[in-house]
């Protein structure tokens, strides 16, 4: 008798459970009753995917507060990482640097899609591979092999400028959605695009690309048509890919999730893992390195027979060890290149939360008629800054150009004779004596992370380092990373 009462209770329980479900999932408006994607009454539609997923390459990053800077003594006695207290949003990043896999699929799509009208647009992406010369040394072959030879296919793609990797997210971000959407039956595979007739995720949005269209989406707008093009609101396409932030690439590389308890960061680390050391302390593999650098003076890899690192050139992606957030080569291999633009204290003028320093706020472009103007001859979305006009009534910004601000900017010089001068027109050049004391100018951006020739000191993820943004370098690579849209933990 007692084991037949539970078992009712386990039943009544669970019908509980079901009931509190089902009222929890039901399809109604908690502000009018009415139901959603229901097309008897206006076909509202809600989409039920709430959680975003995870695009293809990509790790989560829980987000968090950590202070951001400097980790250990500036052997050049200069000081433009001050400590400062961030919080970083969650966001997605690359498990791995970005490959010449990667970079030749990207080569052969621009290729087929522009080579045939726009050859420029291919040629402008090529990497740098020149930049493997070196005046007194002989790396000839590398500028013939390290891209293109089968055997370097899983090694970080370098030579590749701060500008080339973000024209590879737009493009990582575009043939991620365009899957998404075949994969969701939307749409059918249309090996034939050419020229601006390709699939661009901002114009499929926007109505200006309908691409090859296989069972679409289908409308519950009784006054619509059967089908429907996807919207922002179906969940269905994820965020661009893109650069990371200096303040997010740093947050990742230090990996403290695996040294948090309770709050508390119990061992701030100087490199992404932690001690003070580059070598394993792994009973199976114990004294190895952990990373890809240069030891000391000529040691790019060791002796013979008794290799440090392993590594004389880039190492192929996924080496070595990964950090907390199974993040590789966070530290050594190729140096990558962040979001942000160069200011000796980009630290003490960011915001403390998301802190970035680079926007350039822009909107899409539109006729007299405030009509959409039709997308250009590659098939993007034309955009044009914000301007002066629009920006007098707002509080919390006055401009689009944001990238000098307070740092290079009317606000921030030393001396009138600047703005008097009409031949002065860039004060960041005046302010940094461009050219003659410095580099620094508004094309400046930041790279981190040490590479396959620098010293242990560069490994440290609050060390920073800059250079114009059409430049490359053979030591220089990128990683992509992603918004994080909705709860910052998922399942939470």
């Amino acid at each position: 008798m007692i084991k037949y009462s539970k078992i009712l209770t386990a039943i009544a329980i669970m019908a509980f459970f079901v009931i509190v479900t089902s009222c929890s999932t039901k399809e109604t408006s908690h502000s009018t009753g009415w139901d959603y994607n229901n097309p008897e009454n206006g076909g509202f539609e809600v989409s039920l995917q709430v959680e975003q997923e995870t695009g293809p390459g990509l790790i989560f990053i829980e987000g968090g507060t950590f202070v951001m800077g400097s980790t250990q003594e500036r052997v050049m006695q200069d000081w433009d990482n001050s400590p400062k207290k961030v919080t970083v949003p969650s966001f997605y990043m690359d498990e791995t640097e970005v490959s010449n896999l990667d970079y030749l699929e990207y080569l052969y799509w621009l290729a087929r899609v522009f080579g045939e009208d726009y050859p420029e647009i291919y040629h402008d992406a090529l990497p740098d591979s020149l930049a493997w010369r070196q005046q007194l040394a002989y790396n000839e072959p590398l500028v013939e092999t390290y891209f293109r030879h089968p055997s370097y296919h899983n090694y970080p793609v370098v030579g590749v400028s701060w500008v080339q990797a973000n024209e590879f997210c737009k493009w990582r971000t575009d043939r991620v959605n365009e899957l998404r959407l075949i994969e969701a039956g939307v749409l059918d595979w249309d090996p034939d695009q050419k020229n601006k007739n390709n699939f661009n995720t901002e114009a499929y949005l926007a109505g200006q690309y309908v691409g090859l269209v296989l069972d679409g989406k289908e409308n519950l707008d009784p006054s619509g048509t059967e089908i429907r093009s996807v919207q922002l609101e179906d969940g269905i396409l994820l965020p661009r890919y893109r650069l990371p932030t200096e303040a997010e690439w740093e947050y990742a590389a230090l990996g403290l999730v695996g040294n948090t308890l309770f709050e508390r960061v119990v061992e701030r680390r100087t490199y992404p893992w932690n001690g003070h050391y580059t070598r394993t302390d792994d009973r199976k593999y114990y004294g190895s390195f952990v990373a890809n650098f240069k030891r000391g003076e000529g040691d790019y890899m060791g002796v013979a027979g008794s290799l440090n690192d392993g590594a004389d050139i880039p190492a192929p992606i996924g080496s070595y060890w990964p950090n907390d957030y199974g993040l590789y080569n966070m530290a050594g291999n190729v140096s990558e290149w962040v979001l942000d633009v160069y200011r000796p204290l980009s630290s003490e003028d960011v915001d403390d939360y998301s802190p970035f320093r680079g926007n350039i706020f822009t909107k899409k472009k539109v006729d007299f008629e405030g009509i959409l103007v039709e997308k250009d001859s590659l098939g993007r979305i034309q955009y044009e800054e914000v301007t002066d006009e629009e920006n007098l009534t707002r509080r919390n910004y006055r401009k689009a150009n944001n990238i000098n601000y307070r740092d290079g900017d009317q606000m921030s010089i030393i001396t009138n004779d600047w703005l008097n001068d009409p031949g002065k027109s860039n004060l960041t050049n005046e302010m940094y004596e461009y050219g003659v004391t410095t580099l620094i100018t508004d094309h400046s951006r930041v790279y981190k992370g040490g590479s396959w020739k620098d010293r242990a000191f560069y490994m440290s993820p609050g060390e920073r380092r800059y250079m114009d943004q059409n430049e490359a370098s053979n030591s220089i690579g990128f990683r992509c990373a992603m918004d994080r849209m909705g709860s910052p933990n998922p399942g939470r």
